[in-house]
């Protein structure tokens, strides 16, 4: 299991183009989804999220409408107030939680979330292997990027690999 997160984003860069190549893979092949998503639950087991939190300094949090309307209530402010001060638009998302240049998401303190218990559903559901809408390879473009910075992502992408016979030689 490799944890180190310049292994990874190293590591998930260098396979970039492999694990589009895996993508086809699955769409073309069959497989056992539930397998897949049982490997994945193994893998998030054994890291711990807390020792790492770069999901939180790298990816953004998009947000619904009724995540925006829990973190406005946990703070007591009206939806407008939260908007103006905790977000921003993003062109190709929508709404996401604000973010600092260098420590991430504003709602990151150290390594842990300081809005846990209301954090939003796209921070709930993270990295999306085992929890997300539609099937593994619908959701298998997600992937690609997050192997580059989650220790979780990157290793169940190789266990994938290995469950359904994956060739990693370009043909």
């Amino acid at each position: 299991m490799i944890t180190g997160l310049v292994q990874i984003r190293r590591l998930g860069e260098h396979k970039r183009g492999e694990n589009e190549r895996f993508r086809r893979h699955l769409k073309t092949y069959r497989y056992v989804e539930r397998r897949l998503r049982q490997i994945a639950e193994e893998i998030e087991a054994q890291v711990d999220c807390l020792a790492c939190a770069n999901c939180c300094r790298v990816a953004t949090a998009r947000l619904l409408p009724r995540d925006v309307e829990r973190l406005a209530r946990h703070f007591r402010l009206s939806v407008e107030k939260f908007k103006r001060e905790f977000t921003e638009e993003s062109e190709e998302e929508g709404l996401i939680l604000r973010r600092d240049p260098v420590r991430g998401c504003v709602f990151l303190s150290g390594n842990e979330c300081s809005v846990y218990d209301v954090r939003p559903a796209a921070c709930v559901d993270f990295p999306h292997l085992v929890r997300g809408s539609g099937s593994i390879p619908s959701r298998m473009w997600q992937f690609i990027d997050r192997a580059c910075y989650c220790p979780i992502v990157y290793n169940t992408l190789e266990a994938w690999k290995e469950e359904t016979g994956f060739s990693p030689a370009p043909r």
